[in-house]
């Protein structure tokens, strides 16, 4: 049989050429050995990602903003995305009739995002996708997954153009790192050499952030993996700072839950650090938090429902989990882009870790890589720094590189997306891989992430340091949340906004000493005065950051 064109003996789509979906095929895990069929009386739920009407229409939406500031953008709102954007009535339509046919269910259909949600016995779902699902057992762990291509029928192969959720296996992992030596006292020392602790409100003067900005009528939106937080533990944290707790609403996607594990080594950690550092920066602010399982679906699916919640309706999304752009599948990849464009279309500002694995991201191939989803243009790359107040004012401040042992933020760049229209005057360098191809450079920004000079938090109830680029990403979605604030509208995709901004603004501290070589091939990427592949444009000094949004919209004005 031509492996290309598949014939289906199923219901209404009885004699219906199959037509394999580009980009499903995914590599075994290192380390996995095939024990088996999986079992086929076992229920899977799958994420159809479905085309979305005007795609091009919304592609000039959002190159239309570019160039604006904050004040004069036209944002779409969520009823006017999920009218103007939203999965066509017709193209569900043949999503259920294909559900009926292969005796599928379909769950939930979420039109603004594009999404339908499709449950079924694992025999059914091969039946329906034309694939043989396996049982794969890692060391650490079991997961289902397939090889080769995943199938549609031709009357869908435009229609569908992802299938997520076929396969298992952890798709991401945050981005905290703990400090092993824990400092219970708070130190504001210079010496580079001992250890230092900080809460999130020191970083935060550090960085110049506005002081007293209620950000009441705010809310962030904060991706969780795993883990969970107990409202006790995030009581007694406040209460330490002398600050009222921030509200928190937790949002339960694909069967996540809030659900701490009592181990602050484990996802609890990076649950809380987040909480903390977002809420004490941004104090007045609501928090909410989804909840979904470590997945290519659940991950896709927890962006889509913060993006498109209009319930709750975050206007900042904090992600501190991601993996190497290797390590996902083509057509992930491409659905959680779409996602973030779609934030980039409604004025929602999603600010990303860049990862703590230094220029490697962790693997182990010999080549660079660098984290998605901060890699996405439509991304606010957080990269991270080790940083040094003496006296309440910044004493250093250099890239933060502990070695393989102790981490390194995540930077370089991408294999996967082009160089951005708004990078092309920084001077990106060519990828250290073969061929040398000039991307997506990643970070955008920096802020502290080493943990020997990271935050005092306090996780199930043991207070620890904390650093990564995790701390970093809430960080800056804390800064954003005071900006919307402040300047009195979301400034939402604020990429090109930043890489505009002249020099003679000193919005940014310039980090220029360190690298992010954690693997010993040579500093491929190191600091240097202006963007450079580590800290990026370098770390916020807040205030005249705002102070330069803002004279950017003025001179906008004047200049219309």
């Amino acid at each position: 049989m031509d492996p290309q064109v598949l014939v289906s003996n199923a219901g209404t789509y009885e004699g219906s050429q199959f037509v394999p979906l580009p980009g499903h095929v995914r590599k075994r895990m290192a380390g996995a050995v095939d024990v088996g069929p999986a079992n086929p009386d076992e229920r899977v739920s799958v994420t159809l990602v479905l085309r979305r009407r005007s795609p091009e229409q919304l592609e000039a939406t959002i190159t239309s903003l570019q160039s604006l500031p904050p004040s004069q953008r036209k944002h779409l709102t969520r009823d006017e995305f999920s009218t103007c954007h939203g999965t066509d009535p017709q193209d569900i339509e043949k999503v259920r009739s294909f559900a009926d046919a292969h005796r599928l269910v379909v769950e939930q259909v979420h039109a603004a995002a594009g999404t339908a949600l499709l449950t079924g016995s694992v025999a059914d779902i091969n039946r329906a996708f034309q694939i043989d699902l396996r049982t794969y057992q890692h060391p650490k762990f079991s997961y289902r997954g397939h090889a080769g291509d995943v199938h549609v029928p031709a009357e869908l192969g435009d229609v569908v153009t992802a299938v997520l959720g076929l396969d298992t296996r952890p798709q991401a992992m945050p981005h905290f790192r703990i400090r092993q030596q824990r400092s219970h006292s708070i130190s504001m020392r210079a010496t580079v050499a001992e250890p230092v602790v900080y809460t999130p409100p020191q970083v935060a003067a550090a960085y110049d952030f506005p002081q007293n900005v209620d950000c009441s009528g705010q809310c962030i939106g904060i991706i969780e993996l795993g883990g969970g937080y107990s409202d006790e533990n995030i009581g007694e944290y406040f209460a330490s700072l002398g600050m009222a707790p921030p509200t928190l609403v937790a949002v339960a996607v694909d069967g996540g839950a809030n659900q701490p594990t009592g181990d602050p080594n484990g996802p609890d950690g990076e649950v809380e650090l987040d909480i903390e550092v977002a809420g004490a920066v941004a104090p007045g602010a609501k928090l909410a938090v989804y909840f979904a399982p470590n997945t290519d679906a659940g991950f896709l699916n927890a962006l889509t429902t913060a993006i498109h919640d209009s319930t709750n309706k975050p206007e900042v999304i904090s992600i501190s989990w991601g993996g190497p752009e290797n390590t996902w599948s083509q057509a992930s990849i491409q659905a959680m882009n779409r996602a973030l464009q779609d934030a980039a279309a409604l004025g929602v500002t999603v600010c990303v870790a860049a990862g703590d694995s230094g220029s490697t991201d962790g693997e182990n191939d010999g080549l660079y890589h660098v984290d998605f989803p901060a890699s996405s243009p439509y991304a606010l790359a957080c990269g991270g720094t080790r940083l040094v107040v003496e006296n309440g004012q910044i004493a250093s401040e250099i890239v933060w590189n502990d070695g393989s042992q102790g981490g390194s933020t995540g930077g370089g760049v991408s294999s996967v997306f082009a160089l951005p229209s708004w990078q092309q005057h920084v001077h990106v360098p060519p990828s250290a891989n073969p061929g040398g191809t000039v991307g997506r450079g990643v970070p955008d920004v920096a802020g502290d992430a080493d943990p020997e000079t990271g935050y005092e938090v306090l996780v199930d109830g043991e207070t620890t340091a904390i650093g990564g680029t995790s701390a970093v990403a809430p960080l800056w979605a804390g800064f954003v949340t005071i900006a919307n604030k402040v300047i009195g509208q979301p400034v939402g995709y604020l990429n090109p906004v930043l890489y505009s901004l002249p020099s003679t603004a000193q919005a940014f501290r310039d980090i220029t000493e360190g690298n992010n070589d954690i693997a010993g091939t040579g500093d491929v990427y190191s600091a240097a005065p202006g963007w450079d592949p580590c800290t990026g444009l370098g770390s916020p000094v807040a205030n005249r950051l705002i102070a330069a949004l803002q004279q950017f919209e003025q001179q906008s004005k004047s200049q219309a």
